[in-house]
């Protein structure tokens, strides 16, 4: 990367002062970062024919006005002007906000031209800017960025207008030119310059595609390289284990695995005898049979002369687990023990004291796993369930309790294949997709507001049948910003509903760790028949007997979410049901409560919740491992991603790349991100 570019930003002539502390205000501090500020939109000034306009297209169009404006004002200085024009012999109305001016300006039969936002099921344009007269700038397109404080979008285009000028020939193109030449990409330079000057929609395009392919590329270069050092240089111990003994406790489970399940099985094998050290993630819908897949890898370790440890993050679920473990592996001489920080006193130093001599061959448990004082003899694999509700620290902790122990990362939420390759890509991804023979489908019901009454009357009849049910809302407290259901007025009305007949409990995320473990437990001895909570139970609560799950308020909710929910029924033999009760206004709402009720599998969803949320809002604020590119969208360019991590994964594999001059540029970049280390590598 030439130095020039990373020349702070005051080296632009005409950038003074004050204009320097305002992009320093939006992360832009050298000139190769006011290069790679790139448009969010572009305005386009070509005027276009009415019939050719796609809904919620940004456009410009020219008519003439039939209709004088209208004058609305709402809130504290808000405004909204509405007026019809006439194109060809179709009649548009145009709404402009918060621009009264402009009704002194516009006349009757007068010639307008209207740049915005098409709708074109109300003919109705929303209009960004109306200029009076007829257009004079047609097939001009300018780029409109983001921008603060006194920074204006002419301001920003002068900025990056002055920095190619003076900096633009210091561009390096660091794609290998037969990158270049398989994919028909533009240079970079042209690429850069492209974006910030287009003369036609066509260039918008090419310059887009170079940018989304090199931001992918050097993405998955810099997941693949740490996977290879992970893989290398974190050396793992490879596991020699009986085939033979493995196979006769797989034919001993009580039902025969699945498709998946046994090519899941057959990639942890894998990996448990190989010398590198596993990192995997394990993938698998509700009900899926993640536990057995875990037990089989735990019983391999077991034959190998290993300790093995499954950490999870709630007491109730470790019980679970423990149980589970227990009743499939002790037949098998494996010892299986439960640390939890409710294991106190004398019982939890003779533990810890069998574990430190190899006593205990499983241990199940909470973050209470990685407390100082646990010393395993020879931790060979550490499994962690819901791995997303551990930091990173935790995590490292429990690796640490090893020497290099293979890891298995276990999630019942199920990531689109996009996410899964860029958040994840320095990992290994299995995915269980197939539900075990037998298991039946939970049906879905989407109900208005209005059919309350009906619901509970469908509530009632499982609960007399001595079946459990959940009543999820999506607030504790009553907002007076949001108009929806809350945990504590739906368990009031509840409880008075079904006074003297069931007991109504109630759970939401500002009760203790200890107060939500009691009600949990209430719930699962059958004590509580109908539990009111907030999305607190969405991960790890298994109780067979809950046959019923009713979601408040359910278009406020992503999909993904939506069905953790509903995966917390359907888990014993008799059927199970989740309604939706819900009132969308949107037309994405009524699209999530459709494909709900449409299917029960949860890869299928999870896409569909990606193209309607979009990646920044599926793992929630921020998430780490998700990375924010300029140009680059996970979601619509998946088919660029996919083609760039293939081409990482070729090039961080082959010698070449790591000694040949050609690869300099790419290399530089790698090293740059604080990802390898140079010296290791070469």
């Amino acid at each position: 990367m030439k130095k020039e570019l990373q020349l702070p930003v005051e080296n632009i002539k005409g950038v003074g002062e004050e204009t320097t502390q305002l992009l320093g205000e939006m992360g832009i501090q050298t000139i190769l970062d006011v290069l790679e500020y790139f448009p969010y939109r572009y305005e386009d000034y070509e005027l276009r024919d009415i019939e050719t306009i796609k809904h919620e297209e940004r456009v410009t169009i020219q008519g003439k006005v039939q209709s004088m404006p209208t004058l609305q004002y709402y809130g504290k200085k808000k405004s909204k002007l509405t007026f019809r024009i006439l194109i060809g012999r179709v009649l548009v109305s145009v709404v402009c906000f918060n621009r009264p001016y402009l009704k002194e300006k516009i006349q009757l039969d007068e010639l307008v031209t209207v740049t915005g936002k098409w709708d074109q099921n109300r003919l109705i344009i929303t209009a960004s800017e109306v200029k009076i007269g007829e257009s004079t700038e047609k097939g001009t397109i300018e780029p409109v960025y983001s921008v603060r404080g006194k920074l204006t979008v002419k301001g920003m285009r002068r900025i990056i207008q002055l920095a190619l000028k003076q900096y633009g020939s210091g561009i390096e193109d660091f794609i290998p030119q037969e990158l270049q030449t398989k994919y028909k990409l533009l240079p970079r330079k042209e690429a850069i310059t492209y974006l910030h000057q287009p003369i036609s929609p066509n260039h918008v395009k090419h310059g887009r595609r170079r940018i989304v392919y090199e931001e992918f590329l050097l993405f998955q270069l810099k997941m693949q390289a740490l996977r290879k050092v992970q893989r290398e240089q974190g050396e793992g111990m490879a596991k020699q284990f009986d085939v033979k003994k493995l196979q006769t406790f797989i034919t001993s489970l009580p039902f025969p695995l699945t498709k998946a399940q046994e090519r899941v099985v057959s990639e942890i094998k894998s990996d448990l005898s190989s010398v590198y050290r596993m990192n995997r993630l394990l993938q698998g819908d509700v009900g899926s049979g993640k536990t057995v897949v875990a037990a089989i890898g735990l019983y391999a370790t077991y034959l190998a002369g290993f300790q093995g440890a499954l950490m999870v993050p709630t007491e109730i679920l470790a019980e679970q687990h423990f149980q589970s473990l227990k009743e499939i592996l002790e037949p098998f001489s494996v010892r299986v023990e439960l640390l939890t920080s409710s294991v106190k006193g004398v019982r939890r130093r003779e533990l810890l004291g069998q574990l430190e001599n190899g006593e205990i061959h499983i241990l199940v448990g909470t973050h209470a796993l990685i407390q100082e004082e646990v010393n395993f003899t020879n931790l060979g694999f550490v499994i962690t369930d819901e791995q997303h509700r551990f930091g990173v620290k935790q995590r490292k902790v429990l690796r640490e309790k090893g020497i290099n122990p293979d890891v298995l990362f276990m999630t019942a939420t199920p990531i689109p294949r996009t996410l899964a390759i860029t958040a994840f890509g320095e990992m290994d991804v299995s995915i269980i997709d197939e539900m075990p023979a037998g298991r039946k489908v939970i049906e879905t019901y989407w109900a208005k507001e209005q059919m309350l009454e009906r619901v509970l009357d469908f509530v009632e009849k499982e609960l007399s049948k001595g079946r459990q049910a959940y009543v999820i809302c999506p607030l504790i407290e009553e907002s007076e910003k949001l108009d929806v259901q809350n945990a504590i007025d739906v368990h009031g009305m509840l409880s008075e509903h079904y006074r003297g007949k069931w007991n109504v409990g109630l759970m939401h995320g500002r009760l203790s760790a200890s107060e939500k473990e009691e009600v949990m437990r209430q719930f699962s001895d059958n004590k509580v028949q109908l539990l009111v909570s907030t999305t607190v139970v969405e991960v790890g609560v298994n109780v067979p007997n809950a046959t019923m799950m009713v979601i408040y308020d359910a278009e406020r909710f992503g999909l993904s979410q939506l069905h953790q929910l509903r995966g917390r029924v359907g888990r014993g033999s008799e059927q199970s049901y989740c309604i939706l009760l819900a009132d969308p206004k949107s037309e994405v709402g009524k699209e999530r409560m459709r494909i709900m009720t449409e299917t029960n599998d949860g890869f299928v969803l999870s896409e569909k919740d990606l193209e309607l949320r979009g990646p920044g809002d599926f793992f929630g604020n921020k998430q780490s491992g998700i990375p924010e590119f300029k140009v680059a969208d996970m979601v619509h360019d998946y088919r660029a991603l996919e083609t760039a991590r293939n081409d990482a994964q070729i090039l961080i594999q082959s010698k070449e790349f790591w000694h040949e001059q050609k690869f300099q540029l790419l290399r530089q970049y790698i090293y740059h991100t604080g990802v390898l280390d140079g010296e290791k590598l070469d």
